[in-house]
């Protein structure tokens, strides 16, 4: 029923915000006297704000044309490179200048589509080959199309790899980063010829009982029989994926709009503000943080259950327990895979720790191949996206590449 009352929902919004946003075009348009007197420009900034945060989102687009390389503006065009039933991975493929070395960047599976990476594959274009893994949105995958697990996200990371080919790479975002380490690991352990040459981990939850974070305390404090019974629901019967049960994108958004409030709000505050004394391009940069934010996808059940039970509750990964379809993960066997952990200092979703123990798992590894960058003063989200990510990790990053390549 969850999902009936969602759907009932986002049609109502939905229509308030079309009438709410020709209010406002209608209030401030130039040719109209009454944009000009009394309360007009406040009651149309009210209505532009209102009208932008319930309209309903779909996927958005990546949208980049181009990139600068050197002195010059090189034209990129987006190619699905490989296409399997629950996702696909897209190549930006530059007009001109040397590809550079491969790189997959793994975008996580989480209640976000793969382009709230933007800024991270945008800044990745100018000197490297780049494919990034674009999930599919679960409700539009039909129930013929079979199931989709951990163990099945992890068959995927090995099979890009293997579509990709070899000197592969990868930069895993977050929640991927315990299924890249795990293919990795496997992919190692077999002298896999398509095993990654790099693995780059940014924010990821590879050993949560560091630092715990008020996602981690959220997880461990609920049997896993609550997540089952309260965070799962069906597909309706308006989507392609109709009957299948899911970890609905909205719930997640909602989860994580709850956890900073009282930032969201004063967000908009300002959007509004910036409205009224007609600053239209500070305006737009909140909507279009806003427009990617809020355009969020749904989860398999057995994916999202599988992920809570043996990444954030019972740690199996750093225990040593982890198993991928009856083979133990052995963080060992990786041996010639360079490994970068990257944490920010404010992540208040992977707290410090939790992605470098990443690095001491890995005892095979000679020191030479491993690294550690703790980036000061930032958020999750300003590891891989903003200006320190432009400015301070990217670098890093693209330096460990080229010294691994």
């Amino acid at each position: 029923m969850i999902y009936h009352s969602y759907e009932l929902h986002r049609s109502m919004m939905a229509g308030a915000s079309a009438f709410a946003s020709l209010g406002a075009n209608w209030l401030a348009h130039p040719s109209n006297p009454l944009a000009y007197i009394g309360m007009s420009p406040v009651i149309a900034s009210a209505l532009d704000v209102f009208a932008h945060a319930s309209a309903p989102r779909g996927k958005p687009e990546f949208g980049i044309g181009s990139v600068r390389v050197g002195d010059t503006d090189v034209a990129v065009h987006e190619k699905i490179a490989f296409r399997l039933p629950f996702g696909q991975i897209k190549r930006f493929v530059k007009e001109s200048g040397k590809a550079g070395p491969k790189v997959l960047v793994v975008a996580p599976m989480s209640g976000h589509f793969a382009t709230l990476l933007r800024g991270t594959v945008e800044r990745l274009i100018p000197g490297h080959d780049v494919y990034i893994t674009d999930w599919r949105d679960a409700k539009l995958v039909p129930l013929d199309e079979g199931r989709f697990d951990l163990d099945d996200y992890i068959d995927y990371i090995v099979a890009f790899l293997e579509h990709i080919g070899p000197g592969t790479h990868v930069i895993a975002v977050c929640q991927p980063s315990v299924p890249a380490y795990a293919a990795a690991a496997l992919m190692s352990a077999k002298k896999h010829k398509a095993r990654p040459r790099s693995l780059t981990m940014m924010g990821g939850p590879i050993d949560t009982r560091e630092a715990p974070t008020e996602v981690n305390t959220l997880a461990t404090g609920r049997r896993h029989s609550w997540f089952e019974h309260n965070a799962i629901t069906t597909v309706p019967p308006i989507y392609a994926g109709a009957g299948r049960r899911v970890y609905p994108g909205f719930l997640q958004l909602a989860g994580f709009m709850s956890m900073n409030l009282g930032n969201h709000m004063m967000s908009h505050w300002e959007m509004f503000k910036h409205l009224v004394v007609g600053d239209g391009e500070s305006a737009d940069s909140t909507k279009a943080f806003y427009d990617e934010y809020r355009a969020v996808c749904d989860m398999t059940a057995e994916f999202y259950l599988q992920t809570v039970d043996a990444v954030f509750q019972r740690h199996l990964l750093p225990k040593g327990e982890f198993m991928h379809r009856g083979t133990r993960i052995d963080p060992g066997a990786i041996a010639d895979v360079a490994l970068l952990a990257v944490e920010g200092e404010r992540d208040d979703i992977s707290g410090i720790g939790q992605t470098k123990a990443a690095l001491t798992l890995a005892a095979g590894l000679p020191a030479a191949k491993k690294k550690y960058l703790l980036a000061k003063e930032v958020g999750h989200y300003g590891i891989f996206n903003g200006r320190r990510w432009r400015e301070k990790i990217a670098p890093v990053v693209e330096d460990f590449i080229a010294k691994h390549d």
